[in-house]
């Protein structure tokens, strides 16, 4: 009994680094958040990074039920999500650069401190949509779950590995809305909006062409 519990919490412990390696590393949907902190403040941050732990959530829980599994094995489900992903990246990335040639009053004008050109439900779906259309979410909750559980594992570990995800996706993923809204930050962005949001452009044009073009 105490050998089975040593390699479980061990199993565990390799998934919870991997899934901070993988979630907290950065990516579209972080770098977008820290957009949003910066331009829009702490509160359209932490919407929209409720909305990317939603959809984090979602495909864990579509891993453990194992239909997650079964998409893999349906070239085509596989494929229709990656053109759906790499599209909404291109237009995030279209976004961002007409944001970046806008003139300082005019991006002033588009949107306050207080994030009130978008609403908290527009918020949300962007950063639900931005998880749920990338494909590489998925693979990943699979390769988490398949290395978390053994041939003896009980359903215990399953919601270990659920719960302690689901955690550590809201530290994540709140802590860059969180530490990107503070005031350093936000006079960071508008001494350099242009250069952040030309940033965010190339990278979300490099991870949507990426999608596109990829074979796997």
């Amino acid at each position: 009994m105490g050998l089975r519990l040593s390699t479980e919490l061990h199993h565990l412990l390799i998934v919870y680094t991997a899934y901070v390696i993988a979630a907290g590393s950065p990516g579209p949907s972080n770098m977008r958040i820290m957009g949003v902190a910066m331009h829009n403040g702490r509160r359209a941050a932490l919407i929209l990074a409720a909305g990317v732990v939603s959809g984090s959530i979602f495909w864990g829980a579509m891993a453990a039920m194992g239909v997650s599994a079964v998409l893999t094995r349906y070239a085509e489900a596989l494929i229709l999500l990656k053109i759906f992903g790499g599209l909404y990246l291109l237009y995030l990335a279209f976004k961002a650069g007409r944001a970046a040639l806008a003139s300082d009053e005019k991006a002033a004008a588009h949107a306050g401190p207080n994030g009130a050109a978008l609403s908290g439900a527009d918020l949300y779906r962007r950063g639900l949509l931005m998880h749920l259309s990338n494909p590489k979410s998925i693979l990943a909750w699979i390769a988490l779950v398949t290395l978390g559980l053994g041939p003896d594992s009980s359903w215990h570990t399953l919601a270990a590995i659920l719960g302690g995800c689901a955690v550590l996706s809201v530290v994540i993923f709140c802590g860059y809305a969180i530490i990107f809204s503070t005031t350093p930050m936000i006079r960071l962005y508008r001494r350099a909006r242009r250069w952040i949001e030309g940033l965010l452009a190339v990278c979300f044009g490099f991870a949507g062409l990426r999608l596109l073009l990829s074979r796997a």
